[in-house]
């Protein structure tokens, strides 16, 4: 996330590409599924808000990286889902901590922990994000797995937060994440709002770990707001390959999850805020909106167009809300209202 510099050539990937018929069979559902709207509510849990049919993520930094120094509570209202960057890892393989940054300025934790509340109070979701550019939390094990989900559990119990995300970018291990989220699932209902963000290249066929952890946890699975940026060409759900920062790059890429497993409330776009937020890949927030109409409606694509329409798509995810609101919230003031307008 961020400034990650990895790339990979669609080259390297094109005899792993797996589709089923012309662009797959698999059908989006009229219901969305894994929304934190099922289920009864838990101890983990008391009263979670349902994520909106269609939503805008947002990452909120716990750090001072020349953006701009944000409190959880000025985070802009467009977002719906909120994911706290980053836990950290302990010694304990497996096993989440989480540590406020003195540089925000809170004079408490208990502060910090209102703020939580106060979003959630306003229809918010506020989840913790696991990884980073840097961050590296290893799950490869029954010990490490359940690490993960007892700490994990343990900030939700702690902090408020609603959920998860997943954003580990230096591999995973789907059988073992896929416990440690079962367990977490199993813990707090249906109300938990559980999140990934993989590279392009973690999701170009489904025999990688990344599309193996989705379709593993679908049930329950909130949204796969994929990063299409700090990324080198790739393929498209059609075979051909398609370069960063297009419209086509959004659509064609985000058709391989849509057609091969995931229902279309679970995908999402992940960008960039500003050109400042990423080392590559940026689009102007007009760019989003015409790939999120591409998808929906069938409208506005570009050289790419789908055989069919995904009218349930969750919506867009940046990196970062504290990068839009350097750029002046030039992306959630365009991108916020036109994903609450899907239909």
């Amino acid at each position: 996330m961020g400034a990650l510099t990895a790339t990979a050539v669609a080259a390297g990937a094109a005899g792993a590409l797996l589709l089923t018929g012309p662009f797959g069979t698999a059908t989006a559902s009229e219901t969305p599924v894994g929304n934190g709207t099922e289920g009864a509510p838990t101890a983990h849990d008391p009263a979670p808000n349902a994520v909106p049919q269609h939503a805008l993520t947002g990452y909120w930094h716990n750090f001072d990286n020349g953006s701009v120094i944000q409190r959880l509570g000025d985070v802009q209202d467009a977002y719906d889902i909120i994911a706290v960057s980053f836990a950290d890892a302990t010694a304990t393989p497996g096993e989440i901590e989480f540590n406020l940054d003195p540089v925000l300025g809170y004079s408490s934790e208990q502060e910090f922990k209102d703020e939580i509340a106060a979003k959630q109070a306003a229809g918010k979701s506020v989840i913790i994000s696991v990884g980073g550019e840097v961050g590296n939390v290893t799950v490869n094990d029954p010990a490490s797995a359940a690490a993960f989900a007892e700490s994990t559990l343990a900030l939700m119990d702690e902090y408020g937060f609603d959920g998860v995300d997943i954003d580990l970018e230096h591999g995973i291990n789907a059988q073992y994440l896929t416990e440690a989220m079962d367990a977490i699932h199993a813990e707090v209902g249906d109300g938990l709002v559980y999140t990934m963000a993989p590279q392009t290249i973690d999701m170009q066929n489904t025999g990688t770990e990344y599309f193996q952890l989705a379709l593993n946890t679908q049930e329950y699975l909130t949204v796969v707001n994929m990063q299409y940026y700090n990324s080198g060409s790739m393929l498209g759900c059609d075979g051909q390959v398609y370069s960063s920062g297009t419209v086509d790059f959004l659509t064609a890429l985000a058709c391989i999850q849509l057609e091969n497993g995931l229902d279309a409330s679970q995908v999402g776009i992940g960008v960039p805020a500003s050109p400042d937020a990423a080392g590559s890949g940026y689009v102007d927030p007009g760019v989003v909106t015409d790939a999120l109409d591409c998808l929906t409606q069938g409208t506005n694509c570009g050289s790419f167009t789908p055989d069919r329409t995904y009218p349930e798509l969750r919506g867009a995810m940046t990196w970062s809300t504290n990068w839009d609101e350097h750029a002046g919230n030039s992306w959630s003031d365009v991108v916020g209202p036109h994903v609450r307008g899907l239909s």
